[in-house]
């Protein structure tokens, strides 16, 4: 693929004619390209071993910074929030009803020109009668402006998952980028299997369903990464060569806390695309001391170490652990905090917003340039826009599997057959 730099009448006619429709209607005088997350799969998959990254905008910081850093290092980006932190029962001020208008207006604020994708992530589908709801409400995000869902119904065993996935497609737009999912993102146990995989992905071809990304339990952990296992990288690999002919791309959830050369080893020897970072944007905007991949340091009291004079003001972050310790909010936990300081936090001074953007966009850069092989796939994404002259790329592959082998009746009687081990129960969610 070419890098030479997009030129305007080439980013203008992405815009005319990249734009989803429901991007066009709320925003029909905007200058930014919000993309379906087909796009973003497509770029990586040209360019080739290169994975970008999937922010999610827990506050306005992190939006913020990252589309500077994507900006900087002219790639193609996501920014996402999961239905944990913004749904209706969010943690977050972002939400899955406020996200595309937050990055539109920073987009156009800052003059931003790559394609970014806006993606709702982990749609949580956790017994059967989520899914009437489900059917109601996804919708409304999509109107508010989503252009890629993930539905996770990988709670449930392996038959209601592929069914659960089966019943929701029809209310997403064709045009949007789709994720699926097995196995609970929970570290060590309920890893998942090809098996699985196999079936969910066969299962879902049979229906005429393509999706984008699929996401594993591949050893990885959301929030804070304590174990030192993290990633699988062979587990990864060998799933994703079962799944090779269907052309589906790797989503890698739980990416905080793993370190960069394990990251730069699932980009190399896997087929993802697609690389969730949550925690540690967040830990970072607020100042706290990380890692060089993010993970956030804990003192001997498993207490955060705040670095002077970066991130949130001093008398800020006092309050911010004080909060913390009466509501008994600990390590991953402190995500809690999102919802009760964002306006106070959108309320300091100029000067330590800009240190708080400063710092995620000078994490984010990196990430995208030197260890996730994600610089200049804005231009790729723009071309293939331009390529089909159309909002939708279309699915990757056609119908491979026989419906008749897969109604409901015989999706059950498969399932039975997969030795599968959802792991230890709890609360796993983002």
């Amino acid at each position: 693929m070419s890098e030479t730099a997009v030129t305007p009448k080439e980013f203008n006619k992405a815009l005319d004619v990249g734009r989803p429709p429901n991007i066009k209607h709320l925003f029909p005088n905007s200058k930014a390209l919000i993309v379906s997350g087909k796009y973003i799969d497509v770029a990586m998959r040209g360019k080739g071993k290169a994975m970008t990254m999937a922010a999610n905008g827990r506050n306005h910081f992190v939006i913020r910074g990252v589309l500077q850093a994507a900006q900087k290092a002219n790639a193609a980006i996501i920014i996402e929030i999961a239905r944990s932190e913004g749904g209706a029962s969010a943690y977050c001020a972002v939400n899955y009803w406020n996200i595309a208008r937050q990055v539109d207006s920073v987009c156009n604020e800052l003059g931003i020109t790559i394609p970014v994708a806006i993606h709702a992530d982990h749609y949580g589908i956790k017994k059967e009668e989520d899914i009437g709801a489900a059917k109601i409400e996804i919708p409304t995000i999509f109107e508010a402006g989503i252009t890629s869902i993930a539905i996770d119904a990988s709670h449930m065993p392996d038959d209601k998952n592929l069914l659960a996935n089966i019943d929701l497609y029809p209310f997403i737009p064709a045009w949007a980028g789709l994720e699926t999912e097995i196995g609970e993102i929970k570290g060590k146990t309920g890893l998942s299997t090809k098996e699985e995989a196999l079936f969910l992905i066969q299962g879902l071809n049979a229906h005429d369903i393509c999706p984008d990304w699929i996401a594993l339990n591949n050893g990885t952990v959301h929030g804070i990464e304590q174990s030192g296992q993290g990633i699988q990288v062979d587990l990864t690999r060998e799933i994703h060569e079962t799944l090779e002919k269907y052309k589906i791309s790797g989503a890698q959830h739980g990416t905080s806390g793993n370190n960069s050369d394990r990251l730069r080893d699932i980009v190399a020897r896997t087929h993802t695309t697609k690389a969730n970072v949550a925690t540690a944007l967040q830990m970072i905007s607020w100042g706290l001391e990380v890692n060089d991949y993010g993970n956030a340091i804990l003192d001997g009291n498993g207490d955060f170490n705040k670095v002077t004079g970066e991130g949130v003001t001093e008398k800020m972050w006092v309050e911010m652990v004080a909060y913390a310790r009466a509501n008994n909010l600990k390590g991953g936990n402190y995500k809690k905090l999102n919802l009760p300081f964002e306006n106070r936090l959108l309320g300091q001074s100029e000067s330590t917003r800009k240190n708080m953007v400063k710092r995620v966009e000078s994490f984010v850069y990196n990430m995208l340039v030197n260890v996730l092989n994600a610089e200049n796939t804005a231009q790729i994404a723009i071309q293939d826009i331009i390529r089909n002259g159309s909002h939708d790329p279309g699915p990757k592959v056609e119908r491979m599997e026989n419906p008749e082998e897969w109604t409901r009746e015989k999706i059950n009687d498969r399932a039975a057959l997969i030795d599968s081990d959802k792991g230890e129960k709890g609360d796993f969610d983002d």
